[in-house]
């Protein structure tokens, strides 16, 4: 029987909707060196050959805005979700060792920064209104160059009601 990406990563299907929040960007020493609003759809399309999809709306303050559009794949029974988008290329994985089920994990690299690979923790709280993410930015030869602080909120399930017309 085959199964879903909804039914083998149920922590990560619970995050689908709409969630608003705050990147803080540090440098090594933790000064912030940029910050940014953000708006993420999630969405579980499990019908379609990239079943995970995942669009990134950011803002700064001088009205800068980036969008980021990641369909991701998902092979059968693996647990593991594939990101391989012109931004970045990694995957996400559940932490199984995590008792209460709140953590995910995941490993990128961005093709525009060769030598630099992210580290990302994500945990959800038992609500599953807010959650917290961070990046750690690793260049080979030289360790920890910068961190990313995200603090997020869920603002709905329903991300088909607030998604920006094409």
């Amino acid at each position: 029987m085959s199964s879903t990406i909804k039914q083998d990563m149920p922590l990560l299907a619970s995050r689908e909707g709409v969630w608003d929040g705050v990147y803080r960007h540090l440098d090594a020493d933790c000064n912030i060196i940029d910050q940014h609003r953000s708006r993420l759809f999630i969405r579980f399309k499990p019908e379609e050959a990239l079943p995970y999809h995942q669009t990134n709306y950011y803002t700064w303050e001088d009205g800068r805005t980036e969008v980021h559009d990641m369909p991701c794949a998902y092979v059968n029974g693996s647990r593991e979700v594939v990101f391989d988008s012109p931004r970045i290329k990694g995957l996400v994985r559940e932490l199984s060792d995590d008792p209460k089920s709140r953590s995910t994990f995941l490993y990128w690299e961005r093709p525009e920064l060769p030598g630099v690979y992210f580290y990302e923790m994500i945990n959800v709280t038992d609500c599953g209104r807010f959650r917290s993410r961070v990046w750690q930015w690793i260049r080979e030869g030289e360790g920890l160059i910068r961190r990313t602080l995200i603090q997020e909120k869920k603002i709905t399930n329903d991300w088909r009601s607030l998604e920006p017309k094409a």
